[in-house]
């Protein structure tokens, strides 16, 4: 019955009438929310940030997954500090899952969180999760794009396609990187999608 429920509100427009029913919509024992719930949730962006924070702090077993878990994808301004401190936080406690979820967050809010930089360069420099590389260094171009110029030439040679292919397109025209590019135009091993980028960054 209340999968039903939420399978239906996560077509539907925000309905702020979800926000109250949050914390009852979980597995039996509390510790997940049930699926659907966080699309649902995302699609009421800033209207619940408010209520996410009870979320986050309450240690009732009737919470569905924790606020983390439940908090909404697209923050309102007021959520910016308490996210920067989340961040921060995060590295403190070297905690290396679930930093791309506040960094994407983050890089909503563009300049106005230049706060957050110095950390999500740690995270970018420093993660053992090559899959998150791409979007620590997608948030720090959202937020201060000046200064990528290494960091996009590096990732020419990342492991990663998601991070190799803004690199292609925003790498510094320099011998060696346009080098870097034509070998990964050419190279029959990399995605179609990924040669074409190189392709066109190149010209005819």
């Amino acid at each position: 019955m209340k999968i039903d429920a939420l399978r239906a509100l996560a077509g539907r427009e925000p309905a702020e009438r979800l926000i109250p029913l949050v914390p009852s919509l979980g597995t039996p024992d509390g510790r997940r929310p049930l699926p659907l719930l966080r699309r649902a949730v995302d699609r009421l962006g800033s209207l619940a940030v408010p209520a996410a924070r009870g979320w986050a702090v309450d240690g009732g077993s009737g919470r569905p997954g924790g606020g983390r878990t439940c908090r909404p994808t697209t923050p309102g301004p007021r959520a910016l500090p308490g996210l920067v401190a989340e961040l921060t936080e995060q590295w403190k406690a070297r905690a290396w899952c679930g930093p791309d979820t506040t960094a994407k967050r983050l890089a909503r809010f563009g300049p106005e969180a230049a706060d957050a930089v110095p950390v999500l360069w740690r995270y970018w420099r420093h993660t053992p999760h090559s899959y998150e590389r791409a979007d620590y260094l997608k948030a720090i171009a959202a937020i201060d794009p000046s200064g990528l110029d290494d960091a996009y030439t590096e990732s020419l040679g990342d492991c990663e396609e998601r991070a190799r292919l803004p690199a292609i397109a925003s790498a510094p025209r320099h011998p060696q990187t346009l080098h870097r590019i034509a070998v990964l135009r050419d190279d029959p091993m990399e995605t179609p999608a990924l040669r074409a980028a190189a392709g066109a960054r190149l010209g005819p």
